[in-house]
């Protein structure tokens, strides 16, 4: 199935993607048929960049088709899936064979293969982003053949190509590692001071499986402490909470991450216990998740440096606050996948949810990536930022690797386009962009 794609945005609607046509594959021989044939061509998944990243000025392939479940080891708990399945659907087939995944991000919308490809993450002190759980993929490289990259390949291939950031191929499967199921609680405590974290912040993000930070910026502190705990009693419907966390007080009803929102989309709170893929989110899958129109931003920091990069960010409030809707701070662990934000280093995630003023945030972003360029601040690729081309290079110590990789598998360029030059692969490597 073809359609024009002159009209169609992003899941936010901040972006109108440049595509002359959208493509609809319902099968890996299709995806082979049309990469072979086109000369720029992209992957299209949830729509849950913010930016240009998947956006092409030939074809872009839609993976809504390829969706299902491929097969499951159950004995080594590898489950095989197509890449456009999406994490909500994929979790309730693990846990009815009592396995799960060990973390999620925060929305369950979104698709596995675009959510690896791009380092997107979770929480916890101990959880590596969503891209560490991945055993193997297949890939459909540029002249159309499908190949194979495991770990049991045993050359690090698979290291550089998971955060592939759309520049090897149209990933078509994906092999995820799982792990047996657990039960979870959510509990909610408010009112945090930032100056707590200054000699407690690795205690915080450690007292539960999974620590997120809440705040809107128009006080030195957090509006809401969000902890994921698992369980040991699978017998138990209630958590047992503490009344107040570091000065925080436990809430006695539901919230949404951003002041004054209905809590009916967010995942179940108060310590009620549930299945891990109920809690591990802040949203539910049936429901439009966060802000709904927003526009967001991410920079990842080393764990260590996470207060004082707090701080350089709490000086901004006056000129965050106002285009904000809400600031969630995650802790990820450090992962060996060559363009992961995380690579070589535990971080701390700076999460902005701005409201929909694209040409405001534009101009506060360069501020906010000034205040954080002492901690070498690594952004989100999928999100927003404005980043100097050449100081974002600089912080991927295994970029010209990764540019190896690209040239080898996309020695044309079918796979570039105009974020990946800028950003990645640059107008002096093989290959134009678009």
């Amino acid at each position: 199935m073809r359609e024009n794609a002159r009209k169609h945005s992003n899941w936010a609607g901040n972006y109108e993607y440049q595509a002359a046509e959208i493509v609809v594959p319902s099968s890996v021989e299709e995806i082979q048929e049309l990469v072979a044939h086109s000369s720029r061509v992209k992957a299209l998944g949830s729509r849950h960049s913010f930016n240009g990243i998947a956006d092409t000025k030939g074809t872009q392939l839609s993976m809504d088709k390829l969706n299902r479940v491929i097969d499951m080891d159950e004995r080594s708990g590898r489950v095989k899936v197509e890449g456009g399945i999406r994490y909500g659907e994929l979790c309730a087939y693990l846990d009815q064979r009592g396995y799960a995944l060990p973390n999620l991000a925060s929305l369950p919308h979104i698709t596995v293969a675009g959510a690896c490809a791009t380092a997107t993450h979770g929480s916890g002190i101990r959880n590596g982003n969503l891209a560490t759980s991945v055993h193997a993929l297949d890939l459909v490289t540029a002249n159309g053949d499908k190949i194979s990259i495991s770990r049991d390949d045993g050359d690090g291939m698979l290291q550089g190509a998971v955060v592939g950031l759309g520049s090897l191929g149209i990933v078509t499967a994906v092999t995820l590692e799982a792990i047996p199921a657990f039960r979870m609680s959510q509990t909610v405590y408010e009112g945090l001071a930032l100056a707590t974290l200054a000699g407690s912040l690795d205690e915080i993000f450690s007292a539960a499986y999974s620590v997120s930070l809440f705040t809107d910026w128009r006080q030195a502190g957090f509006n809401q402490v969000w902890l994921k705990r698992k369980e040991p009693d699978e017998g138990s419907e209630q958590s047992l909470a503490e009344p107040s966390f570091y000065g925080a007080t436990r809430a006695t009803e539901r919230k949404h991450p951003v002041p004054g929102l209905s809590a009916d989309p967010c995942s179940e709170q108060l310590g009620i216990v549930g299945r891990w893929y109920e809690r591990l989110p802040h949203f539910r899958m049936n429901f439009t998740p966060s802000a709904g129109e927003e526009l967001q931003s991410e920079y990842f920091v080393p764990r260590a440096a996470a207060y004082d990069a707090l701080c350089a960010i709490e000086r901004l409030r006056g000129q965050i606050a106002p285009l904000l809707y809400v600031s969630e701070i995650r802790t990820i662990a450090a992962d060996e996948l060559w363009m992961s934000p995380c690579y070589g280093q535990d971080a701390v995630g700076i999460h902005f949810t701005w409201k929909p003023e694209q040409a405001a945030v534009s101009r506060l972003l360069p501020l906010i990536e000034e205040a954080l360029a002492p901690f070498r601040a690594r952004p989100h690729w999928a999100k927003l930022h404005v980043m100097n081309p050449a100081l974002l290079r600089s912080l991927y110590e295994k970029l010209p690797d990764f540019q190896q990789l690209a040239a080898r598998l996309d020695p044309n360029g079918k796979f570039r386009n105009a974020y990946t030059e800028k950003y990645l692969l640059g107008a002096d490597s093989v290959g134009t962009g678009d």
